[in-house]
């Protein structure tokens, strides 16, 4: 069959130098100048959001690494605390979780006279460790450092408008008088908040700490890992180099890269009607938030296992093979070896997702307000994303700093995991 004569016909060669030409090739040049400019556009905006983000937070909360403190004398009156010196010498733990240290910060408060409210109503725990450190200074009496109130802390801090009126400032007029002159003498400092790194919930935020939300978080992510990483990397090998390719398969493939798309609440539902309602386990436990995270993780596990093991060349394979491997020796000892830096990578950004997540833990009850740290898997424990949305849900102001200042806890965590992983993507990878 003949072609067409336009087809025939020799076609005429490009005059570049045409103007039609060079309007072409100017909108062109000009059409990609102006996308690159527009991506340029979206990443500094990004980066302004984020930036914005960041400073607000560290803004508002690096002085919640701080505390302030006021001076008093105490004198270690046993008739006061109700202890003697022999019991307090044979039985140290109990003696002192019976006396009255309340009893005795009281008194001591009484040498500021009208002030005598600036101190918090927990600084007696900072007598008693004193008392457990050094139990010689039973009867004897000493300047000792408490804590103060959120009120006078913040305006220590600076954190008060004093030029706004009374009913707007959010501070009493009393409590601006007790830092003036406290402040005047010399008996408020401010320095690092041990308190904020060493304890856990409290109900007043110059007592509140996180240690007991991190330690839930590790217990919680402790757990994850144990049930997510290893069943997440053998169902990838059975995927990838054990399973018929059939339509059950390519089921089990589809509803796994579904799974890792489904909203975490959903897995909060599975893990209140399977592991709480059905198999009865205890409620705000890391135990069971592991295994709820684990759940949520494994997806995420299974396809960057895949990936990484599908990056492994056939050639590694044929030759193991052609010296005489089984197929499970091929996968364990060569494959998997291989492809263990992008699994791990995989698993660390997986489970730096698990750390931030609050919704899913938050259905299984992992609310709760926990004064003491976890002593196990099973204790009643709380962990840091859900600290964070609790804080942030009080109407004391003293929490507000105390909040920015959990998140960026939080935050340091994520990036030091992030980092992990970047350090172990480029330190082991290998370029076929």
């Amino acid at each position: 069959m003949a072609a067409p004569a336009e087809l025939r016909a020799e076609r005429a060669p490009t005059d570049w130098a045409s103007p039609t030409m060079q309007r072409r090739i100017a909108r062109r040049y000009a059409a990609e100048r102006n996308f690159r400019w527009l991506g340029m556009g979206a990443l500094l905006l990004a980066a302004s959001f984020l930036a914005f983000l960041l400073f607000t937070i560290v803004r508002d909360g690096w002085t919640g690494f701080l505390d302030t403190e006021v001076r008093v004398e105490v004198t270690y009156d046993p008739a006061v605390l109700k202890i003697g010196a022999e019991a307090l010498a044979a039985r140290p733990a109990e003696t002192l979780r019976q006396a009255e240290f309340a009893e005795l910060m009281l008194q001591a408060s009484e040498q500021l006279g009208d002030f005598e409210s600036v101190v918090s109503e927990g600084a007696w725990l900072a007598l008693r460790e004193r008392l457990a450190a050094d139990p010689t200074l039973l009867g004897k009496s000493e300047a000792v450092w408490v804590p103060v109130r959120s009120e006078i802390d913040l305006l220590n801090k600076g954190k008060f408008d004093l030029e706004a009126p009374a009913e707007t400032r959010g501070v009493s007029d009393r409590d601006v008088a007790a830092w003036r002159q406290l402040s005047g003498e010399g008996r408020l400092r401010t320095g690092f908040n041990s308190i904020f790194l060493s304890t856990a919930d409290s109900t007043v935020p110059e007592l509140a700490g996180i240690w007991g939300a991190a330690l839930g978080s590790l217990l919680t992510l402790i757990v994850t890992i144990l049930f997510a990483f290893p069943v997440g990397v053998l169902a990838a090998i059975w995927l990838e180099e054990f399973a018929p390719r059939n339509r059950w398969t390519d089921l089990i493939e589809v509803s796994i890269n579904n799974l890792a798309a489904v909203p975490s609440i959903i897995f909060g539902l599975l893990g209140l009607a399977v592991f709480l309602n059905f198999f009865g386990m205890p409620r705000s436990a890391p135990l069971v938030g592991g295994m709820t995270l684990a759940l949520m993780t494994l997806p995420v596990i299974v396809i960057s296992a895949r990936v990484a093991i599908k990056a492994v060349p056939p050639s590694i394979r044929d030759a193991a093979l052609g010296i005489g491997a089984s197929p499970i020796q091929v996968v364990f000892q060569h494959v998997l070896p291989l492809a263990l830096p992008g699994i791990l990578t995989g698993t660390i950004i997986g489970v730096a997702r698990a750390l931030g997540e609050t919704a899913p833990l938050l259905l299984i009850g992992m609310r709760a307000f926990v004064v003491d740290t976890p002593q196990g898997f099973t204790s009643p424990a709380t962990v840091l994303p859900v600290q964070v949305f609790l804080w942030s849900d009080d109407v004391a102001r003293g929490f507000v700093e105390k909040t920015s200042a959990a998140i960026m806890a939080l935050m340091a965590i994520l990036i030091a995991m992030n980092s992990v992983a970047i350090y172990l993507r480029n330190k082991f990878e290998r370029r076929w």
